[in-house]
């Protein structure tokens, strides 16, 4: 059976579409820097800021050939104005979103090379081609995401690996509760489509990333809800 290995899984996105690739058939990993409540699929503990502690976590699978993809939806934001963040927040949210990506990535690329073929999903957001307004370190994470995820993509293509980024605006997760429903709104607006996003959205993509139909895409960013 083939392994899916899903960050951020205790919650939101992550949550989604571990339920759903379980659901798929796919044995599913799904990692939390707590533990993961009532899932029906495999949940282990990790940090994915903490090299050591995704070692600890994913050691057994680093060399696993029954390894396909990793979807990488772990992330925290915090809307503020550059100005009045605090250091610490921005140190937090550059070395979860940013550099919790790339560690994920290290840690799982060894097995999909020796499998000769996989996925990789990365999330990124609508604010960075929409530049929103007190968003900055969080775009600035989610930017050098994407960046990264282009460049990862050409020293993974010999292997037969894709990576991509799925980019969605406001979706209807936990991750908006302490946003202002007027912020929200005029993100929204800004899209090409208009419309608040669910999960089952950013689970269409994602699932198509996953497919056979997929094998030519690579290096791209797909964004969920237009920009």
């Amino acid at each position: 059976m083939d392994t899916v290995i899903v960050t951020g899984a205790s919650r939101g996105l992550g949550r989604y579409c571990a339920e759903r690739l379980h659901e798929t058939g796919y044995r599913v990993v799904g990692l939390g820097r707590s533990a993961v409540a009532d899932a029906p699929f495999e949940t282990r503990e990790a940090d994915v800021a903490d090299p050591a502690s995704l070692a600890r976590a994913l050691g057994d699978l680093r060399r696993d050939k029954n390894v396909f993809a990793l979807v990488n939806a772990a992330g925290i934001a915090s809307m503020n104005l550059v100005v009045t963040t605090p250091p610490e927040t921005v140190r937090r949210i550059i070395e979860t979103n940013l550099l919790g990506t790339i560690y994920c990535c290290q840690q799982v690329a060894p097995s999909l090379i020796m499998r000769g073929g996989g996925r990789i999903i990365n999330f990124s957001t609508l604010g960075v081609p929409l530049a929103i307004k007190g968003e900055a370190i969080y775009v600035a994470s989610k930017a050098g995401v994407e960046g990264f995820s282009r460049t990862f993509a050409r020293e993974m293509a010999p292997y037969g690996v894709t990576v991509n980024t799925v980019a969605p605006g406001p979706i209807d997760t936990d991750l908006l509760d302490k946003v202002p429903k007027e912020n929200v709104a005029a993100v929204v607006r800004q899209q090409i489509i208009p419309r608040q996003g669910e999960p089952a959205d950013v689970w269409n993509v994602v699932s198509l990333l996953l497919s056979p139909a997929s094998s030519m895409i690579s290096g791209e960013t797909l964004h969920v809800g237009g920009a």
